[in-house]
């Protein structure tokens, strides 16, 4: 005989009481959807880092060191692997173009806008300086009876 007096309890799934939610309950406040808007932007969209060359320099440091293992950095700093290899990738070409400078002052380059404006520049003198030693052979000829010494 049980002992609350007689009464059993019911075998199988438990009953729990039905708790109805007024729509109010379900909706968000019109401050609280402008907030959420406003951090995160569109839903699933990550915000994109940009790193500074000393971070990008001090995460390729961290990964070849090996202290931590390379899963807990990039995760540590929100990288993916990919990120990580275009990162060694740009340290090598950049290693491998310094040490190719050979010593000394290095060349001055112009760019090629500029270099077409100089050539343009110097076309244009030189058809001027034709221009005038024809002249100038004109007037000599005027002058001093076709003598080229006075």
């Amino acid at each position: 005989m049980p002992r609350d007096g007689g009464r059993r309890e019911p075998v199988g799934r438990p009953e729990f009481p039905v708790l109805r939610a007024t729509r109010k309950e379900h909706t968000m406040s019109e401050i609280d959807k402008n907030q959420k808007s406003m951090s995160s932007g569109s839903p699933g969209k990550k915000k994109r880092r940009f790193l500074s060359a000393e971070k990008k320099y001090q995460v390729f440091l961290e990964a070849q060191r090996g202290e931590i293992p390379v899963g807990e950095l990039l995760r540590r700093e929100g990288l993916y692997s990919t990120d990580l290899a275009r990162i060694q990738s740009k340290v090598k070409d950049g290693a491998l173009q310094r040490l190719a400078d050979r010593p000394g002052p290095r060349r001055k380059t112009v760019s090629q806008d500029d270099y077409d404006q100089l050539k343009r520049d110097l076309e244009e003198k030189e058809r001027v300086m034709a221009e005038m030693a024809v002249e100038l052979a004109i007037l000599r000829k005027k002058t001093n009876g076709g003598s080229w010494e006075r």
